[in-house]
C-alpha cells in the first residue's frame, strides 16, 4: 500500500495520550494514526439516510431495548 507523509498540529496533552497508547499497546504512532483516520473517515462517511433509518428504529424499539437491558 501506498503512504503519504503529512504534517500537522495537536495539542500536547492529545500528542502525549497518543504516546502512551502507543507504549500501552506496543504499537507505533504512524499505526495507531492511520487506524484513527481510517475509523473517522468510515464514521463520517454513513450515509445520511443509513443514519435517518437507524435512529427511527432506535426509536421505534426504544421499550424493547429497555426490556433487553434491564
Amino acid at each position: 500500500m501506498a503512504t503519504i507523509k503529512i504534517s500537522s498540529v495537536v495539542e500536547e496533552r492529545v500528542w502525549e495520550e497518543l504516546k502512551a497508547v502507543a507504549a500501552e499497546s506496543h504499537q507505533n504512532i504512524s499505526g495507531l494514526l492511520n487506524e484513527a483516520i481510517a475509523d473517522y473517515v468510515r464514521r463520517r462517511r454513513v450515509r445520511p439516510t443509513v443514519m435517518e433509518h437507524l435512529e427511527r428504529s432506535i426509536e421505534d424499539n426504544r421499550e424493547l431495548g429497555r426490556l433487553l437491558a434491564g
